[in-house]
């Protein structure tokens, strides 16, 4: 099955800092879910992780990175569904951004689960049919 890892992810195991052993724990799992190809981003995940990136050199080097992952493509549809889900969720009090629906309308469409560590992305699962990918066991929640 593959994964699709977002931006929160990509960010820890960017990060030239000490993680904590939970961060471990996240960037372990993606270089395991790498290993396997069962990695996948979307474009709007690609352009979040790039633009946080301001000096030059990390940010081509990031990019090189990445380009070795191909994008799940994006349908009309997607943007279309994506509306509908901030709809949704909208009218029961939960609000998100643009891009975070947008990763729940393709990652629905393509029966994929989403591996992030934004809390945001467990609220929205409870209104739409959104897998979420549980580290360790490679399990969905």
């Amino acid at each position: 099955m593959k994964v699709l890892i977002d931006t929160t992810i990509w960010s820890l195991a960017l990060r030239r800092k000490h993680p904590t052993p939970n961060e471990q724990r996240f960037i372990a799992e993606l270089s395991e879910l790498i290993g396997e190809l069962r990695a996948v981003l979307i474009g709007p995940v690609r352009q979040e992780v790039l633009s946080g990136i301001p000096d030059p050199r990390k940010f081509d080097l990031v990019r090189k990175h990445l380009a070795t992952f191909d994008d799940l493509p994006i349908e009309q549809a997607d943007y279309e569904e994506s509306a509908r889900y901030f709809n949704t969720c909208r009218k029961k009090g939960v609000q998100g951004s643009h891009i975070d629906f947008l990763i729940c309308a393709v990652a629905i469409r393509y029966a994929v689960p989403v591996f992030t560590t934004d809390k945001d992305f467990l609220n929205y699962s409870k209104h739409l049919n959104l897998e979420l990918y549980k580290p360790g066991r490679g399990q969905v929640i």
